[in-house]
């Protein structure tokens, strides 16, 4: 397991590839990796993302365990970026390894419904008329009810 908050830019398909190194008992990888987007009337500049270093790898190391608890994982890998990043750049990455590919769905999709909702992250839309905070939405509550 790796869990990395950091505000470097990262490569995924490199850390794909080292991520899926050396696991011959793993009959399937699946990835997630999220990307900035500018979907607003008001077109975004850039957004900032704010953390408390070490509770916010807490919270997400947490997260892991719950759902290393619930799904037949071997392996788990997390990365999320902080820090001012413009649309189109990477923000973040769920890696997940299991014998079989239902456990690595389900559980990246787990984990990416608690890092969307749950990681404790601030985040911030900065546009040229100015700058508003991202809230939760009903559709990101709605898609934690299943677990």
């Amino acid at each position: 397991m790796r869990v990395s908050v950091q505000e470097q830019a990262f490569d995924a398909g490199a850390e794909l590839t080292a991520f899926s190194a050396g696991h011959s008992d793993i009959g399937a990888v699946v990835t997630f990796t999220g990307i900035v987007r500018d979907l607003a009337d008001d077109p975004m500049d850039a957004m900032e993302i704010e953390h408390y270093p070490g509770m916010t790898e807490k919270a997400i190391i947490a997260m892991v365990e719950d759902a290393k608890a619930r799904f037949a994982l071997g392996d788990v890998l997390v990365i999320h970026r902080h820090g001012r990043l413009q649309p189109g750049d990477v923000i973040m990455m769920v890696a997940t390894a299991a014998r079989h590919r239902k456990d690595a769905f389900e559980a990246a999709t787990f984990l990416m419904d608690y890092l969307k909702s749950r990681a404790p992250f601030w985040k911030r839309e900065i546009s040229a008329t100015g700058a508003a905070w991202v809230a939760a939405t009903e559709e990101d509550e709605t898609a934690l009810s299943r677990w």
